[in-house]
Formats: structure tokens, sequence, C-alpha cells
């Protein structure tokens, strides 16, 4: 078997020269095979970017575009290939979009060696440690302490256990964030589970310490990217000093990266994306870090139902994986882009045993949403 094409489509909903949100764009990879099997990937990063990525023809032995590097290849050698992606691509990759681009060709090249063996990704990976997975809400919250009083109601009654929310105004003010806080608290009451996602706009360590400080009172869970992961001495610091635990990591890429931050950040929660820190290939080396350095693995996940798809049969088949994000985006990307979205239900997300992904995809949509 042999890999015959790698087909990169581009889809966003907003027109090019309006705002775009988090889940309102997205980069799906689709791998070939001349024996008629095809794997399905994704990276939430730049489009067009990854595409780039993707597309260039190679100029010197660093410079290789990847589906240059992938035809002909065997797709079920996904190590190799991912090496061979890793090091030619060395000019234009290593860290950021150049591996955001090979985590959507691996989780591709997972999807078909599952059908290819017929058996499900979480059984190629070692085995399944359980049937569903606890689940978190994240939304982006609203402008005023009322309307996210009303959010957070929704999504309890929904039967969330756990909610997180971050971006929009959420870090601009530190008044406003508490105010936020203070509304949602109360809405959810004391023993509900809460998190909140700063995406680094506290931007100093003096400004979190206060924060963190500050927000000591409404019990929070875990306090997410206070600063930029670079900051690895800010986290350091901040480590400890509320009851809040801190997390981060979703912008790192490659297990070198998250080695480097679980050492000198000492964070208690580590984030991957997997459709950018490197795929399934390279998240399975990142939650062997983060056991060795006594973090737990709770994957970042704001994007398509693809994105779901892959992080479930991930967290299926470790140990202490038993916590996953779910988007709560109203973006038709994540709402019916996969017609068999994974549902959440009752606070948890069930493990399909199915072969590959198993995501079946809107092709209308694909059509309307497609980046000319």
């Amino acid at each position: 078997m042999k890999i015959q094409d790698v087909q990169v489509i581009c889809l966003r909903v907003p027109a090019y020269q309006e705002f775009c949100e988090w889940g309102e764009d997205a980069v799906l990879i689709k791998v070939i095979t001349d024996t008629g099997l095809v794997g399905w990937g994704e990276s939430d990063s730049s489009p067009l970017v990854v595409k780039a990525v993707i597309e260039a023809p190679g100029s010197n032995l660093y410079c290789y575009g990847l589906k240059e590097l992938l035809l002909g290849e065997n797709p079920l050698e996904i190590q190799r290939i991912w090496d061979k992606m890793y090091w030619s691509s060395n000019y234009l990759g290593r860290r950021g979009v150049g591996i955001h681009a090979i985590s959507a060709v691996d989780i591709a090249l997972w999807d078909i060696a599952s059908q290819y063996y017929q058996v499900p990704i979480h059984i190629l990976l070692g085995g399944k440690y359980r049937d569903r997975i606890r689940a978190y809400g994240t939304f982006i919250p609203a402008n005023t302490p009322d309307e996210n009083r009303a959010v957070a109601r929704k999504f309890k009654n929904e039967g969330f256990t756990s909610l997180k929310f971050g971006g929009g105004i959420f870090g601009d003010n530190d008044d406003t964030d508490y105010e936020i806080i203070k509304a949602v608290r109360e809405e959810l009451g004391d023993d509900f589970e809460l998190q909140i996602d700063l995406g680094s706009k506290w931007k100093t360590y003096g400004r979190a310490l206060g924060m963190f400080k500050r927000l000591e009172e409404f019990k929070l869970n875990w306090i997410e990217e206070p600063v930029l992961a670079d900051d690895m001495k800010a986290y350091a610091k901040l480590s400890g000093v509320s009851g809040a635990k801190t997390a981060g990591g979703e912008s790192l890429t490659t297990r070198y990266e998250f080695n480097d931050f679980l050492q000198y950040a000492q964070p208690d929660i580590v984030q991957p994306d997997i459709t950018r820190c490197g795929g399934i290939s390279e998240m399975r080396k990142i939650s062997d870090l983060a056991t060795m350095h006594g973090a737990k693995l709770v994957p970042h996940g704001f994007s398509t139902g693809i994105l779901i798809a892959a992080t479930v049969q991930f967290l299926a088949s470790t140990p202490d994986g038993d916590l996953m994000e779910y988007s709560r985006s109203s973006s038709p990307l994540f709402t019916r882009l996969v017609k068999n979205l994974l549902p959440f239900k009752d606070g948890y997300v069930n493990v399909p045993d199915c072969i590959g992904l198993g995501v079946e995809l809107d092709e209308h949509l694909i059509a309307q949403y497609t980046m000319d």
C-alpha cells in the first residue's frame, strides 16, 4: 500500500475581512492510498499556512513540503514517516506550524492503519483503559456577568459537571474578570468544578500573582495560560501560591518543548493539542513525560469533531486519560462538519470501538465553507 495523494482543505465561516473567532476556521488533511483507503486528519492552526507547509516544493534537504515526502510511502510506517517529515522540514518546521501540519498527517495515518488492521485506534495504541471519558465544557464568555450566568446555567442543565471559559474579553481587565468569575461561581455553586483560561493575557508574573490570590475565594480547579508558556519562571513561581492548579501548553509542540516546560515551568496540568503537538504519535511521548514529571495530561481541544475523535481514542489508551475538553462552540465547523459527532451525555463522552476515526463528514458543508 502506498500514499497516492495528500489533499488540503481549508475551511472558514466568516469572510476574509471579517473577524474570525476560535472554532470558525479549520484545515483538514485527506491522505489517499492506492488501495482506496482514505485517512482524515486536522490541525487547529492557520489553515493557509498549514496548506503551504504541506504543498511547498522542496528546495533543499531541510526544506521539503510534507506532501512531497509522503507520496509513495507506506502509510503504515507511521513513526518512520513522522521522523522523515520532522527531519526533512527542519527549516520550515521543528516547532509551530510545521509541527501543526505534521500533526494532521499523523492523525490521518492512524486513521488508515486502523482501517487496514480492522481494529480500533485505541487497540493499536495498546488497549482501552476505559469505556467513557469525563468531559468538561468550554465556552467563550459573553461581555457581562449576567450573560455569563445564563450561559453557565444552560451548560450545567445540559449535564456538565465541569466547565471552563476563556477568550473574548476575558483577561483584558482584572475587575471585569473578577465580576464574571464571581457571577459564574454563584450560578454554579461552590461545589461545581470550574476552571478559567486566560490565553496568556495576564502577561506578567506580578499581575498573575495578584489575580491568583484575588480569585482564591472562588475555589478554581485550575488557571490556564496565565502568561505565555515561554515564561517558565513565572509559571514555576505561580505554582502553589493558591489552591488553583497551574495549567498550560496548548501552544507547545513536540516532546522537546514539553520536556522543558515540565521541567522548568512545573505545571500541575499540561494541555497538548493532538492537532498541534505532533499528532497521536507525539502525544504518546508527551504523555509519558507528564507521568514522569508528576503532571496530569488533559488535552486541549476546541476545534472540529475530527479532533474530538482522535483525542478520545488516545485518552482511552492511556492509564490517566480520564478527562477531556468538549467545545461548546456554536460554529457549524464544530456542530455540523462531522455528522456523527461524538455526543456528550451525563458528564461523559463514550469511547467508540469504531474502525478508524469513524467520522462521517458533511460534504455540502465542506463545499460551503472551503476557502477559495
